[in-house]
């Protein structure tokens, strides 16, 4: 694809590395056919080639080009980040790289309604903080007729307990645990399974509580500077531990995990965090591949249910993990389904069923219908985020699949 970008333009950092992933789309579409939305709607402007085209005309426009700005936001908003384009294009374009720079240039130059800017930050200030989004969690249940619908479908009405971990230093071999902010609230018992399955293979879990927010909400709601700021306060938590030799990172929210693995390239240019923010995001590992590098024979299963695998986006498209958690169930004797359409977005995608809720529901209840299919007891998924929005329709039910291997160890 031809650029136009004036020689000053050249010289921005966020000019250049788009004018590289522009330059490498060659406009085939092959994009369009894997992409959620398009599928949906049938715009080439909410498919991955239009908004590419639409970031190109905003970053090549004029400063104070606001309409430029607003029409591309409207587009560029319903794109649920799922990456699928970036999985299917075989000229190997970074959309997800020139979305984030098409993002914050629209916001910049388009600011939004003093409505949007408020539901934003009320989005953020509630569930990054696990103990204020737990509190208002209970708030909401306790008086549920009175919450908004959008939200209502994402309460669960009694969540599996934890039950108890094992103590953290059993073994010699260790890892940390990145606890996540609306898990604790909605799935407490994911990360205590997690650590009970570890515990059974001979490793040690430490949960660091300093450690909050990933940072991906605020990112993907357009406060990247804020993003930034918790990315550098969770290297600086996790690092003493690093430092007494803890071998990985560990997320059960393969969003999270996604996110986490992007802080070397997020902090490239910052001179105080790039090393160590690359040697976080080396660590980083979802729970998938700490087991599917483990002696699995230790792991004596009783494996009786029928499941549904629901690949989250980020776990497939963004980690590149696709049928890394199929492989690990298979091999633990449990009986899965064939799921018509797996590449697709279930329409989760952070926060984005709460803003796009329309768009949202469809790929839901399309994605619902694919897993249920195959007459499934249990549907598992390995992000929170995909797990609460299926789960919100009341239909078969929905696990992470990691709390299924822990409830049927021998």
């Amino acid at each position: 694809m031809q650029t136009h970008f004036s020689d000053a333009d050249r010289q921005k950092p966020h000019i250049q590395e788009a004018d590289q992933v522009l330059r490498a789309c060659v406009h085939c579409g092959f994009c369009n056919a894997t992409c959620p939305t398009y599928l949906l709607l049938g715009d080439e402007r909410d498919g991955p080639r239009g908004r590419i085209y639409l970031m190109k005309e905003l970053l090549e426009s004029a400063d104070d080009d606001v309409e430029t700005a607003a029409k591309a936001q409207t587009h560029l908003d319903r794109c649920l980040t799922c990456l699928n384009c970036e999985t299917t294009c075989p000229s190997g374009v970074e959309y997800g790289k020139l979305l984030n720079i098409g993002r914050a240039e629209a916001e910049r130059r388009a600011p939004r309604s003093m409505g949007e800017r408020l539901g934003y930050y009320g989005l953020r200030k509630m569930l990054v903080s696990p103990a204020r989004f737990q509190a208002l969690l209970r708030l909401g249940q306790t008086f549920t007729p009175l919450v908004p619908g959008k939200l209502r479908s994402k309460m669960p009405a009694a969540p599996v307990e934890p039950g108890p971990r094992p103590a953290e230093e059993r073994h010699s071999r260790r890892v940390l645990m990145l606890e996540g902010c609306v898990q604790p609230g909605l799935s407490p018992n994911t990360n205590a399974a997690t650590a009970r399955v570890l515990d059974r293979l001979g490793i040690s879990v430490t949960p660091v509580a300093e450690a909050g927010c990933c940072g991906a909400i605020d990112f993907h709601l357009n406060a990247q500077q804020q993003a930034r700021e918790r990315m550098r306060a969770n290297i600086d938590a996790w690092w003493p531990y690093v430092e007494q030799g803890a071998e990985a990172i560990v997320q059960t929210a393969s969003g999270c995990g996604a996110f986490v693995k992007e802080y070397g390239e997020m902090l490239k240019d910052d001179p105080a965090y790039a090393s160590r923010a690359q040697t976080i995001s080396d660590m980083a590992r979802d729970i998938v591949e700490v087991l599917g590098e483990a002696p699995l024979e230790k792991l004596e299963v009783q494996a009786n249910q029928r499941l549904a695998f629901q690949c989250p986006c980020t776990l497939q498209h963004a980690q590149q993990l696709g049928g890394a958690v199929e492989g690990v169930l298979k091999t633990l004797g449990f009986d899965l389904t064939p799921v018509q359409n797996g590449h697709l977005c279930c329409g989760s995608a952070g926060t984005y069923s709460i803003t796009q809720p329309e768009l949202a529901t469809q790929l839901r209840d399309n994605k619902l219908d694919a897993l249920e299919a195959g007459h499934p007891d249990v549907i598992v998924t390995a992000n929170i985020g995909c797990q609460t929005h299926l789960a919100g329709a009341n239909r078969t039910p929905v696990r992470h699949w990691i709390e299924v291997v822990d409830e049927t160890l021998v």
